[in-house]
């Protein structure tokens, strides 16, 4: 049972950065299984959104466009572990959203990359706070 533990988020004013860290354990996923890791949002009254998600098969990236040119979503893996990352910079008001890790261990994930309903784990979720 795979478990995802997010951390980094907080409050910051127009224009300003942060990182997210995602701890991921409990998964035998590897070297040697391709699979996705995503990060997700959702703002008090809207639908949640995917932001970014890798697949580790080729590392492949992909990002809403509302976030292109502003977020970049990293991965490091070891053996039984990994940490993903999203650096969010130039951060605006519209950002300001619960945002949540997740994992998609399907064969073809990279197929829903961004697709909230194909991703089976999740995390608890950090607070990003945008003031202008």
């Amino acid at each position: 049972q795979a478990q995802l533990v997010e951390s980094g988020g907080g409050s910051v004013q127009v224009g300003g950065s942060l990182r997210l860290s995602c701890a991921a354990s409990g998964y035998s996923g590897s070297t040697d299984s391709n699979y996705c890791m995503g990060w997700f949002r959702q703002a008090p009254g809207k639908e949640r959104e995917g932001v970014a998600s890798i697949y580790t098969g080729g590392g492949t990236t992909y990002y809403a466009d509302s976030v292109k040119g502003r977020f970049t979503i990293s991965q490091d893996i070891a053996k039984a572990t990994a940490t993903l990352y999203l650096q969010m910079d130039s951060l605006k008001p519209e950002d300001t959203a619960m945002y949540y890790c997740a994992l998609n261990t399907g064969f073809y994930c990279f197929m829903h990359a961004l697709a909230g309903p194909y991703y089976n784990f999740w995390g608890q979720g950090t607070q990003v706070t945008v003031s202008s």
